[in-house]
């Protein structure tokens, strides 16, 4: 559907539908809420009862509505919700919010009447929040369409997109001694019409909104959300925690790449793919949030550490470091000045410990200083309650020299009571307190990634790649859905596609496998070929560096008595002869079809312990030469490309490019359900791949 979603957010008249002068029903709270929000719009309250509630009278239809409405909030029995949703059309309401349950999350019964719902919602043109949800609060239009208690948050910068209700309700309530509040929050419920990814861009339209969360069971519609995410990105941040990370939802695969990439692999791809952070708590969507949303953005990742203890200035460090952050070096004019400043016993050395009777006027200007180095990105503050004077003394010192500068400093007030008044202070001043340095490091880290995403950004748009499209075309046209290619026909497609391959050939019998390893030259490799196996190591499928026609004779026979035996029903044409490749490290390169999110690739070490290891990274199809690059940067196969004491430094370029070729290959043809190169052998100049399989989808949705 297509129609506009501004109704939402700015709507000229609301009513709503169920409303009830019971203080126990959901209507009576929506009635409450948008009442006392301060709804600068019509309200009406429809109950066939009549009556008068919140000062206004009720009507009793949909129908007697006598001012134009926008939006509607229907607090209506499931049952009733169709012919409820009919009479909104007919009265010309394009907006509506579903907050009844008894639908799709109860049982089939009540998923089909969500879908007659909805078609009579399309049959108008209606869009709709929900069913099974508690509505959307805008704390500066403002308006508040939800059941919970008053009273509405305060104004602020974070919005909240939620799948869930209860965790709305939840954070709305534990913000209020947190320091931070939202700019809008939208329960989305069982998404049967409007989706998250539907909602994004009119969240981050908002003036007032600087950051946006999200807490997501699924994403609708995985491409679209990052091309959405993406574009939002690079004016305001997105953070989400994505939920259900269990992999025991994960799908069966016949390859290694489809047994290793499961579903949160390709969620995690996708975030980063799109720019969005994806936090593991609750607590790390806030903590993140209100340094992105109050503080400005750090140059590198070398911080300062300001403390007036020695214990919690270790922990900070630790943290640091956790964090791939790093403690900044002083220069020598600031640990002049810092030896000037504090007493003989204080350390001036990063962390800098000023002692426990470091005054008001020590932590404001040694923090001044640490701020002016040229050698410090960003500022860590740590306060364990003092024991010599309020600790919001300090504070409102610090306050002014952090609003000042130009980079971030976060502070980290320790204990409860004593500190209290220092943290209102600090939220006033919308400068982000924590109260252990272990989330404010991973708070100072967010801030990083975020600036170097903004200096990363390269576009979104698919690579060049030279292709033989025509070719790849041919190969694919006749392949047989839910089948692995022919050997030589998975060659032929590598090499459509910029992707050298070992020539490889069948030889039915041992007569023609000899003739085959004169042809290639030996030494050559003979691997079983039947498409009845898939890992042909694992039934002893596989020799090696065979010298000789004898050899290759007898290795035949061989081969096919052993894997015979071992798979009696196996289908045998035979065996594949290929020369041996020369020295070089070994890689496992490989694509998986993702129902969500397209081609998900996939980088690490190969072999046959490439699931045991499991030293392997994934990206999103289409790959940036950047997206390949931050691939091989998080495995070890990628980090000894450059060499690694005995291990000569290899072609790591041509690994890049190879993993583009691919992603181009498997974006290209959605038919294709898996790829993987086990070994794809990376030489001095180039790369070969040596053992080529490509799986056909099932079927086309």
């Amino acid at each position: 559907m297509t129609n506009s979603l501004t109704p939402f957010f700015s709507p000229r008249g609301v009513a709503v539908i169920g409303a009830s002068s019971h203080p126990h029903k959901l209507g009576y709270g929506v009635a409450r809420n948008i009442t006392q929000s301060g709804y600068p719009g019509k309200v009406h309250f429809v109950n066939p009862n009549g009556g008068h509630l919140f000062g206004h009278r009720m009507i009793a239809s949909i129908a007697d509505i006598p001012d134009p409405v926008d939006m509607a909030i229907l607090v209506v029995p499931a049952p009733f919700a169709p012919d409820t949703m009919r009479q909104c059309g007919l009265r010309g309401i394009k907006a509506t919010i579903l907050v009844s349950g008894g639908f799709r999350e109860t049982g089939d019964e009540g998923a089909a009447l969500e879908e007659k719902t909805l078609r009579v919602a399309q049959e108008y043109g209606i869009r709709m929040i929900g069913p099974n949800c508690i509505g959307l609060l805008d704390t500066h239009f403002p308006l508040d369409t939800t059941f919970l208690q008053p009273p509405m948050p305060r104004p602020g910068e974070i919005a909240f997109i939620s799948h869930s209700g209860a965790i709305c309700a939840a954070l709305i309530d534990w913000s209020k001694n947190q320091g931070f509040s939202f700019s809008r929050l939208i329960s989305l419920g069982n998404q049967a019409d409007v989706s998250e990814t539907d909602i994004l861009p009119l969240v981050a339209a908002d003036e007032y909104t600087k950051v946006l969360t999200l807490y997501l069971e699924n994403i609708s519609d995985g491409a679209r959300f990052i091309q959405e995410a993406r574009q939002i990105v690079l004016q305001k941040p997105i953070i989400a925690l994505k939920v259900g990370r269990s992999e025991s939802g994960q799908r069966a695969a016949a390859s290694h790449t489809g047994a290793l990439a499961g579903t949160e692999s390709a969620f995690d791809a996708a975030f980063e793919k799109a720019g969005v952070f994806r936090a593991d708590t609750t607590e790390e969507i806030f903590d993140w949030a209100r340094a992105l949303a109050w503080s400005p953005l750090p140059q590198g990742r070398r911080v300062a550490i300001l403390t007036n203890a020695g214990g919690p200035g270790v922990i900070a460090a630790d943290a640091l470091e956790d964090n791939a952050l790093e403690l900044s070096d002083l220069s020598a004019e600031t640990l002049n000045a810092l030896g000037e400043l504090l007493p003989p016993a204080a350390s001036v050395q990063n962390p800098v410990d000023m002692l426990a009777s470091a005054t008001a006027e020590d932590y404001a200007e040694s923090l001044r200083l640490l701020l002016t180095d040229p050698n410090t990105d960003a500022a860590l503050v740590l306060m364990p309650a003092p024991p010599m004077y309020p600790a919001e003394n300090a504070v409102s010192a610090m306050i002014p020299i952090i609003q000042a500068s130009q980079k971030p400093t976060l502070v980290v007030l320790m204990g409860s009571e004593q500190i209290a008044e220092a943290s209102v202070r600090l939220q006033a001043a919308k400068i982000p307190d924590y109260r252990f340095p272990e989330r404010a490091a991973s708070a100072l880290a967010a801030l990083a990634k975020r600036t170097e995403f903004l200096r990363e950004m390269d576009g979104f748009a698919a690579p060049v790649i030279s292709t033989d499209l025509k070719e790849a075309q041919e190969i694919l046209a006749n392949a047989e859905s839910g089948t692995w290619l022919d050997t030589e026909l998975a060659d032929r497609l590598m090499n459509a596609y910029g992707i050298s391959t070992s020539p490889i050939k069948l030889a039915p019998d041992a007569e023609s496998a000899a003739k085959l390893g004169e042809e290639l030259g030996f030494p050559v490799v003979m691997k079983i070929a039947s498409p009845d196996i898939s890992h042909k190591s694992d039934v002893g499928g596989i020799l090696l560096n065979v010298a000789s026609a004898v050899e290759v004779t007898e290795g035949y026979e061989m081969l096919m008595a052993r894997v015979q035996a071992q798979r009696p029903r196996a289908r045998l044409e035979g065996v594949h002869i290929q020369r041996m490749i020369p020295q070089g490290q070994e890689v496992i390169v490989g694509a998986v079809r993702d129902p969500q999110f397209g081609a998900l690739m996939m980088f690490g070490s190969g072999g046959v312990e490439v699931e045991g290891l499991k030293d392997v990274a994934f990206g999103l199809a289409p790959l940036t030469a950047r997206d390949a690059e931050k691939m091989l940067s998080k495995t070890w196969a990628g980090k000894k490309l450059a060499g690694y004491r005995n291990i000569s430094a290899v072609d790591r370029a041509a690994v890049v490019d190879a993993l583009r070729c691919l992603s181009q290959l498997a974006h290209d043809f959605p038919e294709i359900a898996e790829i993987e190169i086990n070994p794809l052998k990376v030489l001095e100049q180039g790369i070969v791949a040596v053992d080529v399989r490509v799986k056909m989808v099932k079927e086309l949705s």
